[in-house]
């Protein structure tokens, strides 16, 4: 029989029944406490425009926002089991009465740290095969993968030919998992010598030069030179990091081709995760996606739709250049409102609080402590990063394995859980005062 974590019943219809036969989620918060425990004024002016702009329109379903698993499969499982929705019955993953009626967005960065990129994307699969109802968004290490493969398939230019390092140093743990589980003794012969394949994966020399001259109209000069030192770096730091992984060149390169093939040829293992990938998705006065925003976006979301911000961003991706990396579609996965990022200005958030989008719920900001209100640009954010993978969690000094989730509720209220607080915390923005 299912072990539920404490009744329900405390915290009244809000937090779902939690299946956790084995006491794995025993840490995990049934008590609700207000999310600001004292008024912050900023935050109180982003709901005072959100009044005068209409108020607030909740989704019809509830909603599951879990981000930033970061290959990290068991986090993100038991972040399913903590929100309600899935039972895990051995190796299976079912549905809840409360999963078959909810709608699960996850916020980008499935791919990355470790420990099992692959495994990671098995549990998205079988979310998927269990009939949930699922958003996958794209995140900027999930863009940095589909860049650093088009580098090495695609046409050698000043512009491309150094992608794979700039992209690539972090994807190497995946491409270890891509190269044991797929790459056969035949691929591996189909390929040159080994410095045959380092040179197809490595800018030439004179790289430096080259790219200064042809990204002149596509970058500033300062981004340029910063382009450049950031190259140098990542140069230095990459052979270390291959070894860590303990792949040769030709075996790198053997894994990034099979990438192209699992990834982005129609039937390949997970063609589905990236042709079902968007950017944004909207419910509501709610805006998810996997960073921020900028004025130019803001103008297109207004004008199209999430449909269309999804379809410039899908088709331009598919041959992502440096110049769309740093452009305002990538912004979407890779904005921290910093100087070198494109620009939210009042002129773009005035558009969203006309057009009804009152909130933005992002991952892409770890938080310990749960998940956070941040008054951004005079916009409301709830960051949802709560950090759930095990590598980023032993770098920053936290315990087990992560776990929670986001809920919002058709009833207006927000509910932010996490094992790594001990309470969970509701916002009802529409009914503060």
């Amino acid at each position: 029989m299912d072990h539920i974590s404490q009744s329900t019943e405390a915290a009244g219809p809000l937090l779902p029944p939690v299946h956790d036969p084995l006491g794995q989620l025993s840490d995990l918060p049934r008590e609700l406490a207000p999310w600001l425990d004292r008024p912050v004024p900023q935050i109180s002016d982003c709901l005072a425009r959100a009044r005068d702009h209409g108020g607030w329109h909740w989704p019809e379903q509830p909603v599951i926002f879990v981000s930033d698993a970061h290959a990290d499969a068991e986090g993100f499982l038991r972040s399913l089991v903590a929100a309600g929705v899935i039972r895990r019955d051995g190796g299976a993953i079912t549905l809840t009465r409360f999963g078959q009626s909810a709608r699960i967005i996850v916020g980008g960065d499935s791919l990355d740290k470790g420990p099992s990129n692959l495994d990671l994307l098995d549990a998205l699969a079988a979310l998927r095969a269990s009939g949930a109802q699922f958003d996958l968004l794209a995140g900027n290490h999930d863009l940095r993968m589909r860049m650093a493969v088009d580098a090495v398939r695609g046409p050698r230019s000043a512009l491309r030919e150094h992608l794979f390092v700039r992209m690539g140093r972090k994807i190497l743990p995946a491409l270890r998992e891509v190269f044991d589980r797929f790459v056969t003794g035949d691929d591996l012969a189909a390929l040159p010598d080994e410095a045959a394949c380092a040179a197809r994966l490595m800018p030439s020399k004179g790289w430096s030069k080259r790219f200064a001259k042809a990204a002149r109209g596509q970058l500033s000069g300062k981004a340029i030179k910063k382009e450049i030192t950031k190259l140098d770096e990542k140069l230095r730091k990459f052979d270390r990091e291959r070894a860590k992984v303990g792949m040769s060149h030709r075996e790198l390169l053997a894994a990034v081709l099979k990438c192209h093939d699992i990834f982005f040829v129609p039937g390949g293992a997970y063609a589905w995760f990236y042709d079902e990938m968007e950017v944004v998705a909207r419910c509501g006065s709610l805006l998810f996606v996997h960073a921020g925003l900028c004025d130019e976006m803001c103008r297109l979301l207004v004008r199209g739709g999430a449909a269309e911000v999804n379809a410039r961003y899908r088709t331009e991706a598919e041959t992502a250049s440096l110049g769309f990396y740093f452009g305002p579609l990538a912004n979407l996965v890779r904005t921290k409102y910093r100087a070198s990022d494109c620009t939210l200005t009042q002129t773009g958030v005035d558009l969203l609080h006309r057009d009804g989008i009152h909130m933005i719920v992002q991952g892409h900001v770890n938080n310990h402590s749960g998940q956070h209100l941040r008054a951004k640009r005079g916009l409301l954010h709830l960051e949802g990063d709560i950090t759930l993978d095990r590598a980023s969690r032993r770098l920053e000094g936290l315990e087990g394995i992560g776990a929670g989730a986001t809920l919002i509720f058709p009833s207006g209220d927000v509910i932010g859980l996490s094992r790594d607080h001990p309470t969970a915390k509701h916002f009802a923005p529409g009914r503060l005062v």
